[in-house]
């Protein structure tokens, strides 16, 4: 009896089709936060700094806490209420003043950002700055938020300048620079809505802490203009340096040879271009014209009021 023949395979259905591979994009690893902790550093160096330069014990007896400090101590409480120098220590070392940057001193655009009016004043500007700054840095490195930093406390001098019509300010302080911090927290989460879930608290949460840091500048002495200028130059800023990827985004590195990705997204969307390339151009107009104006225009020399930012 001869054997049956073996049963062809199912030439109608053929053999099944090869599985197709498998990829996950690897989560985001944060960046180490190193810059921020250098800035705070460098704050609490130069108000050391500011102190053995201005040298209490050798213009007053009234010195507050010389048996510890010694020549680091504080003025009286009667010229700085903040445990802090005195107005011609933060004039000699960059505080700004409309007058001097008008004869040529410049710098004082930047340097004024380092220089605070107490120690009251530094801490309650560290605090926030390690608030605000560390997370930031951690999710966009050291060079966004560096610039974002430097160039906000810029605009924040240079609106404190424009508003000083009588030139009569001396104003030092970070807030300039922090306040950017928290514009730019403002336009990243509108520039980037379609990543984040809870989209409306996130934003009201936000709003609520801008409106309430910036109410804290209609208290005497507090510069409010250099606040409200950085604000603005982060604000604006935010939608250049602080981009993300819209949702469901994946980059080509990450896939597959061989793998077929149907409806694949575009990087960034539409209003994400539109939005930075119109602050970039704000941002630009904004700061030569500001510079033109303050170049220009002449102050009227009066008794110096200091202002803390």
């Amino acid at each position: 009896m001869g054997k049956r023949p073996p049963i062809p395979p199912d030439i109608e259905h053929g053999p099944p089709p090869p599985a197709r591979p498998q990829f996950r994009p690897p989560i985001p690893v944060p960046w180490v936060a190193w810059l921020v902790p250098l800035i705070l550093a460098a704050n609490f160096i130069t108000f050391a700094t500011t102190m053995y330069v201005n040298d209490c014990p050798a213009r007053s007896d009234e010195c507050l806490l010389f048996d510890v400090l010694g020549r680091l101590s504080f003025q009286p409480i009667k010229e700085n209420m903040l445990l802090g120098p005195s107005i011609p220590t933060l004039r000699k070392l960059g505080a700004l003043e409309r007058r001097l940057v008008e004869e040529g001193e410049r710098w004082r655009l930047i340097s004024c950002i380092w220089l605070h009016g107490g120690f009251l004043h530094l801490m309650a500007n560290m605090i926030s700055l390690m608030c605000i700054g560390m997370r930031l840095e951690q999710e966009f490195g050291f060079m966004r938020i560096g610039a974002l930093y430097v160039i906000s406390g810029l605009g924040g001098s240079l609106m404190s300048c424009l508003t000083d019509s009588q030139g009569e300010r001396v104003s030092v302080g970070a807030s300039g620079a922090l306040f950017g911090l928290l514009g730019a927290m403002l336009s990243e989460l509108i520039t980037n809505w379609t990543i984040y879930e809870n989209k409306c608290t996130a934003l009201m949460t936000l709003v609520l802490i801008i409106v309430l840091n910036l109410s804290v500048g209609f208290l005497p002495r507090v510069d409010n203009s250099a606040h409200f200028g950085g604000f603005l130059a982060g604000f604006f800023l935010g939608f250049v340096l602080l981009l993300r990827p819209q949702y469901g985004y994946v980059s080509p590195k990450y896939i597959p040879p061989g793998y077929d990705m149907k409806h694949k997204k575009s990087k960034h969307k539409c209003y994400q271009h539109i939005l930075m390339y119109t602050s970039l151009a704000v941002l630009l107009v904004g700061f030569i014209a500001g510079y033109t104006k303050l170049l220009r225009e002449h102050t009227i020399q009066s008794v110096p009021l200091r202002d803390f930012n």
